[in-house]
């Protein structure tokens, strides 16, 4: 079984894909983990893709393409696999059909987790961590004792760039523009199925395990 786990930042995608890969004895392919793998063993892959970031470059889709294909050519993910941040857009879902088609294999269904706006925003702007400690705390789902104190080592906690308001809304414009098409684009090839993903993180399992049939 071949699946795609799609959603905006703060669905919980991650947390999902990797509970349906064990469920399901599947290979867990998340795009973030092959970046930071090519990119700590030094592969032909990562060197190309250091040079683009280097210079403050968008990495191409040819070379995230290609870094899924590596990992899907691994023994592991022969009984199928879970797609996790890939594909972004549609140049990368019409490669990763390409891709598949070159197997003799195709997608089996793709899964769209649906949360409201205002709820990924409180998601992704809630997050804090310790500077000093690296610990992470959520203001609604893990707040510290101590309202912006650590728990573990007293520093005052401080929020990261990228989990502001400013910047969380504009990732959120991104996922629009680039990826909420390829909703319309699986749902017209008919292996797309929309599923809640609001409440607690055993009940979305629960919903997404059902779609699959396990």
């Amino acid at each position: 079984m071949n699946v795609v786990l799609l959603g905006p930042p703060g669905a919980g995608k991650g947390t999902q894909a990797v509970r349906l890969a064990a469920h399901f004895g599947l290979a867990h392919v998340a795009t973030g983990d092959l970046f930071r793998q090519n990119l700590r063993e030094g592969t032909p892959l990562g060197l190309e893709a250091r040079r683009y970031m280097d210079q403050g470059l968008l990495v191409p889709d040819s070379v995230t393409v290609a870094m899924v294909e590596a990992r899907i050519d691994q023994p592991d993910a022969q009984a199928g696999f879970v797609l996790d941040g890939f594909p972004r857009n549609l140049a990368q879902a019409e490669a990763l059909d390409r891709m598949l088609a070159g197997r003799h294999r195709r997608l089996d269904r793709v899964l769209a987790l649906v949360v409201d706006r205002e709820a990924l925003i409180r998601r992704l702007t809630g997050r804090w961590i310790c500077p000093s400690c690296q610990a992470t705390y959520h203001v609604e789902f893990n707040p510290p004792r101590i309202p912006g104190v650590c728990d573990r080592c007293g520093t005052g906690l401080v929020q990261r760039a990228d989990d502001s308001l400013e910047t969380v809304t504009k990732r959120l414009a991104v996922y629009e523009e680039e990826t909420a098409p390829l909703v319309a684009f699986y749902r017209h090839r008919e292996i797309l199925t929309e599923v809640d993903g609001m409440g607690a993180v055993n009940d979305v399992t629960a919903r997404l395990v059902g779609v699959l049939g396990g």
